[in-house]
């Protein structure tokens, strides 16, 4: 028979339908049994792309971290915080159930190595000391991450009785389930702008 005209295997296909599997199932979903039946190829043929499951979330990993926009600490520092949160925060929300194993920090991945040197440059270039450059990067990512593991007003009921008289402060708790992405992601922008409020006055405090 004659070849195909393009591979079966690549590193982007594989990626992706990694990627897929993951989303759809979860991270614990995703073996390399399971890749191989999706790309329609035997298991061993996966090992001359990728040597390992780990190796594999990693690169699935910095892929997604491609989406991450570091550009606005060309502008100024808190342009490039807010533009880097945000980004991330979409990032991570496209792909909830890699979260967990993003939330572990850069490892050895390039392009989230890359944006953390960005991020860090940004700080320290505009007159932040190291250490409070570090502490804003972790900041920001605790404020990300924790938004993006799960949704707050997703979380309550939305059975009106089961409140009543016992929960009486949450007599409307019932109502946030249906306008969760909403107040999810304004609940966000509040506490991105508590954050960087309150660091640019420690800026100006620090820089006077």
């Amino acid at each position: 028979m004659p070849r195909p005209t393009t591979p079966r295997l690549s590193p982007e296909r594989i990626r992706r339908i990694g990627l897929e599997i993951i989303d759809a199932d979860g991270l614990e979903a995703l073996s390399m049994r399971r890749l191989a039946e999706r790309l329609g190829v035997r298991a061993a043929s996966l090992y001359n792309h990728v040597s390992t499951k780990d190796e594999l979330l990693h690169e699935i990993a910095d892929g997604v971290m491609t989406a991450v926009d570091v550009s606005g600490f060309d502008v100024d520092w808190t342009t490039g915080l807010r533009t880097w949160a945000r980004s991330y925060r979409a990032a991570l929300i496209a792909h909830p159930n890699l979260v967990p194993f993003l939330a572990y920090g850069p490892a050895r991945r390039e392009n989230a190595l890359r944006r953390a040197d960005a991020v860090h440059g940004g700080l320290t270039r505009a007159g932040w000391p190291q250490r409070y450059a570090t502490m804003i990067g972790a900041s920001t990512k605790y404020l990300v991450v924790g938004s993006a593991m799960g949704s707050f007003s997703g979380g309550f009921p939305d059975d009106a009785a089961l409140y009543g008289d016992r929960f009486p402060h949450l007599n409307k708790a019932h109502l946030l389930r249906e306008h969760a992405a909403e107040i999810d992601a304004d609940s966000f922008e509040l506490a991105l702008a508590a954050l960087v409020d309150g660091l640019a006055k420690q800026y100006r405090e620090l820089t006077a």
